[in-house]
């Protein structure tokens, strides 16, 4: 899709972090914006801010882990703009525990946005996109550890490899239909956004109590913080989505050193050897 000026974006999770960067370069693009996301207060900011630059935007209250929310969502875009032409399915959270202390409340909540999120966005808005006959792009966001393996974060990694194999599927199943929708997945590394504090959405009573963490956990978590802090920044993520919607090219991965995971997971695989365990500063073997 090389054309983006006048064209329509929707962006879950697109208050804050890799969706607010993502929202901010499409309004430079000159495209129209619908914004969702469960942060409202953040949700509010964003699109006030989006206008004052000058940018045609609206901002819809979305819980992607709800169905009928996504639903409401394309039915306020396509009622707003009429069209949608780039539908970013990018809401995303995590949980850091090991995986068999995960409650079945934690797997239905991260599965329920990262992964389900996901399928609630195709859809709700893929039919109307393929009836309009308009190019348009989807890109689902996944994350590094959708291709690799990351101690601690079960439900994050399992949802996240979800997503890669949906997205891959989907690419499939449009190409041999010739349809004019192509597919991106994002996959980053460590990037500086608030995935770690993910929890604050949560209710308090389903909150993980950092204070019963294992000293194993704790050195993940402690990690993982310092990880994201000095991570990539969003806009760079953002730079990358576009960058491969204007290509038309699928997989986005935004840290080289994934490449070097990737490659080695799969002759992990290929010669029977047991899981390499990447460090979580370089993504090397560590």
């Amino acid at each position: 899709m090389d054309e983006l000026r006048g064209k329509v974006a929707v962006i879950t999770g697109g208050a804050e972090g890799i969706g607010r960067a993502i929202a901010n370069r499409a309004a430079r693009e000159g495209m129209k914006l619908v914004l969702a996301d469960i942060n409202g207060e953040s949700l509010v900011s964003t699109v006030a801010e989006l206008e004052g630059q000058g940018a045609e935007v609206i901002g819809v209250f979305t819980d992607v882990s709800r169905y009928e929310d996504v639903e409401a969502l394309a039915d306020t875009a396509f009622t707003q703009f009429g069209r949608v032409h780039l539908l970013v399915n990018n809401a995303g959270v995590a949980i850091c525990k090991p995986a068999w202390e995960l409650t079945s409340e934690d797997w239905d909540w991260v599965l329920g946005v990262n992964l389900h999120g996901v399928i609630h966005g195709l859809q709700a808005f893929v039919p109307r996109m393929l009836s309009d006959g308009d190019a348009g792009h989807i890109v689902n966001t996944a994350s590094a550890a959708g291709l690799l393996a990351t101690p601690g974060f079960a439900a994050y990694s399992v949802s996240k490899h979800g997503v890669v194999a949906l997205s891959e599927v989907l690419h499939h199943d449009l190409a041999l239909r010739e349809a004019r929708i192509k597919v991106s997945v994002l996959c980053p590394a460590w990037v500086q956004t608030r995935i770690a504090e993910s929890e604050r959405n949560r209710d308090d009573g389903e909150r993980s109590d950092p204070t019963t963490f294992d000293a194993v956990s704790v050195a993940i978590a402690t990690a993982v913080l310092k990880a994201t802090a000095h991570g990539m920044a969003p806009e760079r993520v953002a730079d990358a989505v576009f960058e491969a919607v204007t290509a038309d090219r699928f997989y986005i991965l935004t840290h080289p050193e994934t490449a070097g995971g990737v490659r080695l997971r799969m002759e992990d695989i290929l010669q029977g050897r047991d899981p390499t365990l990447l460090s979580f500063e370089r993504g090397k073997p560590g």
